[in-house]
């Protein structure tokens, strides 16, 4: 098998079209050819009035044509062998395990890494145990809805906490930039396949599901690790890890608020970004915890048609093409870097708090993104040691007192503060809507926003925004609007760990995921997910 990389092709080309450019790269003949298989497929729309799509393609000829072309090909990247892109498991436990000298491993969590983890222990026989602070999917689902509908906030089961994580209430991005080597992302996808989602996130260049895929895909999931032996307990906080030793510890296992107690040398910690009780119990028993950067901002949302037509020109609505996204980064005079993320076309912006008298935005779409606007969070890079040097946790600090003063600035009742962008750079309050009506439930409150962040914050938006203007005409049209806040990009924490996966100073205890600083997204948290499975597989079976 070939792979034929860099095969551009005009939008709208045919099926015969995609044949005879392969005909004609590799000069060999339509009957040569055995097979063809899209690998992966993206487009170039740096020109709208050319827009391409460009193929990475699998390519099965006569064995001996095959050895033929790689010879005159020579070291050129373009035509190459195709890579085993397959997952092989790196141990496998006997069918009697666990027997009476091991300990099943733990995972705390059961976000996109901590699935992944499961699945992939439960894979390789060695029946994990999942302890989810949250509820099942279903159930969680309908907790999220009491606050966007009712105002009603339940802290252990919401955006942020319960089975799927975070990324559960989200656009289902299954892209990443994290390098893939081992190619242990075509595992997470084939997984997801398997689980019910479309057979396009196997080569489409960004590959998304949405919320409503997800539900149904997470409960497969969840089906398949029970059938190997697996366990998942919902409604199971973890209140304290045990750990031996001071500086360099062994942990032992767990206790849960219910006051059980669990035993484990092996527990992977795979919580999320927005554990902030777990962070603190983790430092008090001395595990050792950096604080790392992260960012606070706005969601900003605009008619996707604005942007389907900034990016696409007259090839806006294509099917191949989608709605529209975009990316963008400014650095600003005073320092600080702006820069777009999670952008979710055509989608929702949603309530994302777990603590009461606090408001979070974050954005979701489904898989069909078809809602009227587009949104983005717009955020500000911080630095521990510029802006929040006093304590390891202070990052946590930092965003509580900015999501209290927006719950402060909504009008204390889960509302959210928002403002017009034309308002906003010309300094000015907000009173009225125009053309865009934000999608945040449970509401907006018009009001001033600069107001809700720190003022180098607020400095570095408004110059970065007209300079959006300059790459995604209409980003600064007067009537977008900008909801307040957005503070959980990513954790305010990294909990160390070395080339063996496990915590700097706490033997058996595997950080994991986006809650550790390991990760950024669905498809990253799963790729660490399966790498720390991995480490754990090695380790407690080579201590039988």
């Amino acid at each position: 098998m070939l792979r034929l990389n860099e095969l551009k092709l005009p939008l709208n080309h045919s099926d015969q079209d995609l044949t005879d450019a392969v005909v004609q790269v590799l000069q060999v003949t339509a009957d040569d050819l055995l097979a063809v298989s899209v690998f992966k497929r993206s487009y170039d729309a740096r020109k709208k009035s050319n827009i391409l799509l460009i193929y990475q393609l699998d390519i099965e000829l006569d064995p001996a044509l095959e050895q033929r072309l790689l010879e005159q090909a020579g070291t050129q990247a373009r035509l190459r062998q195709s890579p085993d892109v397959s997952y092989h498991f790196v141990a496998h436990a006997e069918p009697d395990f666990p027997n009476s000298s091991q300990q099943r491993p733990i995972i705390i969590g059961f976000g996109p890494c901590g699935i992944l983890a499961a699945l992939v222990l439960a894979q390789m026989g060695l029946k994990p145990i999942v302890l989810e602070r949250g509820q099942d999917v279903r159930q969680r689902t309908q907790d999220t809805w009491g606050l966007w509908r009712q105002r009603k906030l339940n802290t252990e089961s919401n955006v942020q906490f319960g089975e799927g994580g975070a990324g559960t209430f989200s656009d289902g991005k299954l892209y990443s930039q994290v390098k893939d080597k081992r190619y242990l992302g075509r595992k997470v996808l084939t997984e997801f396949v398997k689980a019910g989602a479309p057979e396009e996130i196997m080569f489409v260049s960004k590959p998304h599901i949405g919320t409503f895929k997800l539900v149904k895909m997470v409960e497969n999931i969840r089906a398949e690790i029970v059938r190997l032996g697996g366990e998942i307990r919902f409604d199971q906080k973890v209140e304290q890890i045990h750990r031996e030793g001071s500086e360099q510890g062994q942990v032992t296992g767990v206790t849960l608020a219910s006051g059980e107690t669990l035993s484990s040398r092996h527990i992977v910690l795979a919580i999320g970004h927005s554990a902030r009780d777990t962070f603190q119990m983790l430092l008090q028993q001395g595990v050792y915890i950096e604080p790392k950067p992260f960012s606070i901002g706005f969601r900003v949302e605009h008619p996707q048609s604005v942007i389907d037509s900034a990016r696409f020109g007259d090839n806006a609505g294509h099917p191949i093409l989608g709605a529209a996204d975009y990316k963008l980064v400014h650095h600003c005079k005073n320092g600080r870097s702006v820069y777009s993320f999670c952008m979710c076309p055509g989608g929702t912006v949603v309530a994302a708090t777990s603590e009461e008298g606090r408001v979070v935005t974050n954005g979701m779409s489904q898989y069909s993104r078809n809602e009227r606007n587009a949104n983005s969070a717009i955020v500000v890079g911080i630095e521990p040691e510029k802006d929040y040097p006093e304590h390891v946790l202070a990052g946590i600090d930092l965003q509580r007192e900015l999501e209290q003063l927006a719950f402060e600035l909504g009008g204390e009742d889960y509302n959210a503060p928002a403002q017009l962008v034309g308002d906003f750079l010309r300094n000015q309050p907000s009173t009225a809507l125009a053309s865009v009506a934000p999608s945040y439930k449970p509401g907006v409150t018009l009001g001033d926003l600069s107001k809700a962040l720190p003022a180098f914050a607020v400095t570095a938006l408004r110059e970065a925004i007209p300079e959006f203007d300059k790459k995604i005409k209409g980003f600064a049209m007067d009537d977008a609007v900008l909801t307040g806040i957005e503070t959980r990009t990513s954790s305010p924490i990294c909990i160390k760990r070395g080339k063996d996966f496990q915590n700097l100073n706490t033997q058996g205890l595997y950080p994991a995921g986006e809650g550790a600083g390991y990760a950024g997204g669905i498809l990253s948290a799963g790729i660490d997910g399966i790498k720390v499975a991995e480490a754990v597989a090695l380790s407690l079976l080579a201590s039988e």
